[in-house]
């Protein structure tokens, strides 16, 4: 069999109902790295954070980060990185937001927040990667890769569409979970960045598989050959792409099923 890409969103996706990835997910990425396919993490989580979990899964995977902000390949090179410019970080900072809604800035080498939000937590326990409270006043000198707001929807709505209204021609706006707004420079997105990596592998689209599960996955599964749309995905987001296939939960492991069928591994 030619050699194939295999990209996945991670939360809610590859990982599973614990943000943990189970045993057979684990050794299906195994046994198809093994096999010469090239895996790549796909998250809008930060770098280091991916990198933790790609170590549990010990494959020579490649990483985008951010949202497409930043990819690496195997060996941590980075491919490609396009960042939030400083004013417009600042413009972000002091937009009025409620006070149940926590700012939140990926820089290359932290994750900031602007206080204490100990429910999330959970989400990172499996790499160890986690938030330190900031008071976002000297971020001059920070390469800042993504922004984002984290409340209960209801709370995000309003400030979604402010920030559309001002900001709507500067930044990529989605979303990766209900209660997480995201924000990138315009034209960053999982997509854009799957294209650099095909392009670096000298891969076709045709030969490229996807999964995921939200808005923020909506480029990344339209770019690929394959795409792949967890059961558990925003309804909006299956509405959207008609052509994708539609697949199991993720925590039934279903992204491990779907390979395994479609590798014949079984």
């Amino acid at each position: 069999m030619p050699q194939y890409l295999i990209a996945s969103d991670l939360d809610s996706t590859l990982l599973n109902a614990e943000h943990r990835v189970d045993a057979l997910t684990r050794e299906t990425l195994r046994t198809l790295s093994g096999q010469g396919h090239v895996i790549v993490l796909a998250s809008g989580r930060h770098y280091h954070d991916i990198a933790a979990i790609r170590r549990q899964l010990e494959i020579p995977a490649w990483i985008i980060s951010s949202n497409g902000a930043h990819v690496h390949d195997p060996d941590d090179r980075l491919v490609s990185e396009t960042l939030v410019p400083t004013d417009q970080v600042q413009a972000l900072v002091a937009l009025p937001r409620p006070a149940s809604v926590r700012l939140n800035i990926y820089t290359h080498d932290r994750w900031l927040i602007d206080a204490e939000a100990p429910e999330l937590l959970p989400l990172h326990a499996m790499s160890g990667f986690t938030y330190q409270v900031d008071d976002m006043r000297d971020l001059e000198r920070e390469r800042v890769g993504k922004v984002l707001y984290i409340g209960e929807p209801a709370m995000l709505e309003p400030l979604e569409r402010t920030l559309r209204e001002r900001h709507g021609d500067a930044l990529h706006i989605t979303y990766s979970a209900a209660n997480s707004l995201e924000l990138m420079q315009r034209g960053v997105n999982k997509g854009t960045a799957l294209s650099r990596a095909l392009k670096a592998l000298d891969l076709p689209i045709e030969r490229a598989l996807a999964f995921g599960d939200n808005f923020n996955d909506v480029e990344m599964l339209t770019l690929a050959g394959n795409a792949y749309v967890v059961s558990n995905a925003h309804p909006e987001v299956i509405e959207q792409l008609p052509r994708a296939n539609r697949v199991g939960a993720h925590h039934e492991s279903a992204v491990a099923h779907t390979l395994r069928t479609f590798f014949a591994l079984d």
